[in-house]
């Protein structure tokens, strides 16, 4: 294992000052076109000197092309760096933060989950993985469903992440990005006692998928954990698609059966 005392020992002039502009600069992630950035160099030997740092135990290399600051003092460079949000809008762009992880940042649930959970329209070979210390659970979707997300600053960068709206909407679509069906239910309920919910814009994101199962589950779980309108009642349904959908889509094809959702009921649901 390689040791880095951040003696500056092995360093250039020219790379102790590459480093010193990456810290100032506060970067939880750093490319080739970040060090363009501050230097003239071709994107060649930009990823010549990212590499020499990465070998000299100065930058942690996250994935092909982007590395991490080894914090000032890190007795190793396999610690965990960085801000695991910010690192997961380089890996994952463009994408924002969803499931449990917008779940804890709009309070709408109290568990906290070891990975980040996170939206992308780049093609995945996996769901579940680890980059620079850290844990992704990933979700691909079309290019035109990258939307209703919120900039937020989170450490020293700024990200995006699901607003609440588009949370339950995602969550409804993919129980699994809230920690499966029975959490995604928690955070449904969550959002309809909170200050964020908001009928018009939930309907407004479905119709915007336009997904009929999720037409049915998200006009189920309002009738359960809400008092919502006829009208909005009427224009869900009109969203649904034939045949009977189960509101765990992973489920068991068991369970009472919602006629009036044309939805199976195979997780247990409380109001309250």
């Amino acid at each position: 294992m390689q040791e880095n005392n951040n003696s500056g020992r092995g360093l250039s002039a020219r790379e102790r000052g590459i480093l010193d502009t990456f810290a100032a600069r506060e970067l939880a992630t750093v490319t080739a076109a970040n060090l363009q950035e501050i230097a003239s160099i071709s994107r060649s030997a930009a990823n010549l000197v990212l590499r020499r740092l990465a070998h000299k135990g100065w930058l942690r290399r996250i994935r092909r092309g982007i590395y991490s600051p080894v914090p000032l003092g890190s007795p190793s460079p396999r610690v965990s760096v960085g801000d695991p949000w910010q690192i997961a809008m380089a890996l994952y762009a463009p994408g924002y933060i969803s499931g449990w992880s917008a779940a804890e940042h709009w309070d709408l649930t109290e568990q906290i989950f070891n990975a980040v959970s996170v939206v992308t329209s780049v093609p995945q070979r996996t769901k579940r993985q680890e980059h620079g210390g850290f844990s992704f659970f990933v979700r691909s979707v079309d290019k035109s469903h990258i939307f209703g997300t919120k900039r937020i600053w989170h450490g020293s960068s700024q990200v995006l992440v699901a607003d609440p709206s588009r949370l339950v909407i995602d969550v409804l679509t993919t129980p699994d990005l809230g920690g499966g069906s029975r959490h995604s239910i928690d955070i449904v309920r969550a959002y309809w006692k909170s200050e964020h919910a908001d009928p018009t814009g939930l309907l407004e994101y479905a119709e915007r998928l336009d997904k009929g199962a999720v037409f049915k589950r998200l006009g189920f779980t309002a009738e359960a954990f809400a008092d919502v309108s006829r009208e909005w009642t009427i224009r869900c349904q009109a969203g649904m698609s034939a045949g009977i959908s189960r509101l765990d889509p992973r489920g068991p094809d068991r369970g009472r059966i919602s006629t009036r959702w044309r939805l199976r009921i195979n997780v247990p649901v409380e109001a309250e």
